[in-house]
Parts: C-alpha cells; sequence; structure tokens
C-alpha cells in the first residue's frame, strides 16, 4: 500500500491570503501531495497575533473551502503553550504512522532550520519541501545551508513555485482604511469588515453571535458561501442605492437554516404554521429560506421585515420582492465563490447596471436548467420571472 503523502503548511494566517492558499496548491500539484494541512498557529512561538485564534480559525475554515484537498487543522492551535515543529510532527505521526509527511518552509526558514528547538529529532519526522525562489537568500549560501543539513540527517527538496508577493502588513493596513482587498477571499475579506478586525470599518452589530452560530451550524463550504454572499451584496447594494448593512445582514442569515436536518425545517415548519404548500415540506431546497426567515427572527434577533423577507424569497423569487430581496437572491446566485455555469459571467456583468435585469437572466437560467433536466421547478419562480419581464426596467 502506498504511503499516503500529507503536506503541513503552517503559519500565523493572520489574515490567511490568497498567497497563502496559491502557494498551498502549488506545492500539492507540484509534488502530487494528497493533501495539504492548513494549520493555523493558536501560540505562536515565533510572533505575537493581533487577533484572536478562533477568528483566525474560522478564516482558515472559509478560506480553504472551496478546495478539498486543502485541509484547515487544529493540532497547533489545540496545544497548550508555546507550539514547537516537533511537537507538531510527532502528533502527527502518531495520528499518521503510515503517511509521508512534507513540511513547507521559506528559503530565509531553511537557513535557521539547524537552530530549532530538538532540531536532531525533526530532521527524520519529515520531508522539507522548500520555496527555493526567494530574495531573502542567495542561491549559493542555499545550496550550501543544504548540504549541511542533508549531513546531520535532514531530508531537504527544493521546489521551482513561483513567489506569490503579498504582504500580511499591507492587508492589514488596507483593511483598515477601508480599502479594496483584492489578496483576501471574499469570505476572508467579509468576516473581517463583519467583525471590524484590523481596524476594518463596517462592522455589523451581533457579528460576532451570528457569526459563532453560523459557523456551528453550518458546513465549512456553506459558512464560506454565506460570508460571500453577504460580501457580493453589500457590494451590490452600494452600486444600486440600497441600503449596505441591511443587505449584509440579509447576506449572512439567508442559509442560516440550510443545514438542519429536513425533518428539524418540517417541524419548525409545521408549528409556526410558515406553509402548507407540499413542495415546500418535501425539499429542503425550497423549504430553508421560509424556515431561515424564522429562525433569523427568533434565533438570530433579526426584527427588520424587509430583511426577513429578503431571506424568505432567496431561492425561488417572490412577485413583488423589494429591491433589497432582488440583491440578495442575485447574490447568491452569482457570489464569487460560486463555480462556473451558462451566462455565469454576464449575469454578474449586467447585475452592475440593472439588478431586475440580472435577476431576470439568473431566474431564467435556472428555470431552463431546471426544466431541460425534468425537474420540478416551483410555480413561484415562474411568477417571478413574469413579474421581472412586466417592470418597466426590463422592457
Amino acid at each position: 500500500m502506498a504511503k499516503e503523502r500529507i503536506g503541513i503548511l503552517g503559519g500565523a494566517f493572520d489574515p490567511i491570503h490568497q498567497g497563502h492558499i496559491q502557494l498551498a496548491l502549488s506545492v500539492v500539484d507540484a509534488i502530487r501531495l494528497d493533501q495539504m494541512l492548513i494549520m493555523p498557529g493558536g501560540n505562536p512561538a515565533y510572533k505575537s497575533c493581533l487577533t484572536l485564534p478562533e477568528d483566525r480559525w474560522k478564516m482558515t475554515v472559509a478560506a480553504c473551502a472551496q478546495d478539498g484537498r486543502l485541509i484547515p487543522s487544529r493540532l497547533e492551535m489545540d496545544h497548550k503553550g508555546a507550539v514547537y515543529t516537533i511537537d507538531t510532527l510527532l502528533a502527527l505521526k502518531k495520528a499518521h504512522p503510515r503517511a509521508e509527511l512534507y513540511y513547507v518552509m521559506g528559503a530565509d526558514a531553511l537557513m535557521k532550520l539547524r537552530n530549532w528547538r530538538r532540531a536532531e529529532e525533526v530532521y527524520p519526522l519529515c520531508i522539507f519541501l522548500v520555496c527555493s525562489r526567494s530574495d531573502l537568500v542567495d542561491s549559493k549560501s542555499l545550496k550550501e545551508e543544504k548540504k549541511i543539513l542533508k549531513n546531520l540527517g535532514a531530508r531537504i527538496r527544493l521546489i521551482d513555485v513561483e513567489p506569490v508577493p503579498v504582504s500580511s502588513t499591507r492587508i492589514r493596513e488596507a483593511l483598515s482604511l477601508g480599502l479594496p482587498t483584492p489578496e483576501l477571499n471574499p469570505a476572508v475579506q467579509e468576516f473581517c469588515a463583519c467583525k471590524g478586525l484590523y481596524g476594518a470599518p463596517g462592522q455589523l452589530e451581533r457579528a460576532d453571535l451570528w457569526l459563532d452560530r453560523l459557523f456551528q451550524t453550518l458546513n465549512p463550504h456553506r459558512f464560506a458561501h454565506t460570508l460571500s454572499v453577504s460580501w457580493l451584496a453589500g457590494r451590490l447594494a452600494e452600486k444600486h442605492g440600497l441600503s449596505v448593512v441591511r443587505a449584509r445582514q440579509a447576506g449572512l442569515l439567508h442559509d442560516c437554516a440550510k443545514c438542519y436536518p429536513l425533518k428539524e425545517m418540517q417541524r419548525i415548519a409545521r408549528e409556526n404554521h410558515l406553509t402548507e404548500d407540499p413542495a415546500f415540506l418535501s425539499s429542503g431546497a425550497l423549504l430553508h429560506s421560509l424556515v431561515g426567515a424564522w429562525v433569523a427572527e427568533h434565533l438570530y434577533g433579526m426584527e427588520d421585515r424587509e430583511v426577513l423577507d429578503a431571506i424568505a424569497f432567496h431561492n425561488t423569487g417572490h412577485a413583488g420582492m423589494s429591491r433589497l430581496a432582488m440583491c440578495v437572491c442575485l447574490s447568491d446566485s452569482i457570489e464569487p465563490l460560486r463555480e462556473d455555469y451558462p451566462l455565469l459571467s454576464e449575469i454578474r456583468q449586467l447585475s452592475e447596471v440593472s439588478l431586475e435585469k440580472a435577476l431576470l437572466l439568473s431566474l431564467e437560467s435556472t428555470a431552463d436548467h431546471v426544466e431541460s433536466r425534468g425537474k420540478y421547478l416551483h410555480p413561484r419562480t415562474r411568477d417571478t420571472i413574469a413579474w421581472l419581464k412586466s417592470l418597466p426596467e426590463c422592457t
């Protein structure tokens, strides 16, 4: 049986950015690893962090959610006291006795490897993957140090990966000034904004409670999607003269019941008389919107009726829906983490010009996709399409 090949990429991840993700995936592809553990430090021995460990953990989970080869690991976060590489590797060897471990590091870190705690015990536990492209270390010094370490028993492999010039300091400064941060995954951007991390403006009231609860009740993919919808809903709201705060609130809460078991959704719907429609009651894909509006009101404390309606209508649309509801429904379909589908690019471009036209194209695309596969399309969607076509903006 072939050994499982597991990569390890650790760091403060304060915050985790696209440079980290691109590096991890480049190494996975270059070395053909089975998985890459993305390991934020809870109490890193090498630096002080500006945010709480649990916030950095949630951001890491959101950033890794789109690729199954990236596995967030709490191993170093849950270690009591300062954690060192020897502790991490010994724990991984115990958990994966047959695996080959690959520790990803920069060339500058390799130059300090001999000074690591219990370095002689570290050497045999893994293969060190050294990103050789670096402005910090010249190639001659790197080769000399590699030779010395090899004689000491370290296994080192230089890998030629494209450097990703991303500065965490610059990102934090941009967040504090409310400037764009394209180096961050949209879900991570929104997490920082909602909580006001690094001095980011736009903090949402009750964000701590909401994000903690959403993280507990949603799976990682849905958590990242939720943040991304909130991110886009806020931007579309600003573009089209709507309340940015209300759009982000609705975006954050739109899928709050999505991962409930269907039986639990049905119980909530029946006990609170949310619907008697058998199509809704038999489908979590439909029912989660109505139940989500109830959950948002009673468990998250949302009292704004327009926000609650936006949550209730986000999956099927509704004739006469508000422009805020249009904004959230549209954001759900075209948020930046969505996998590509026909007309996605066109709908995104149209959303910058007209919410009504973009939502019409989105719902028509959904209807065609569903019906072409012989699946059930709820009449509410067709009613919404007909209503949108009657609007002056769409004629």
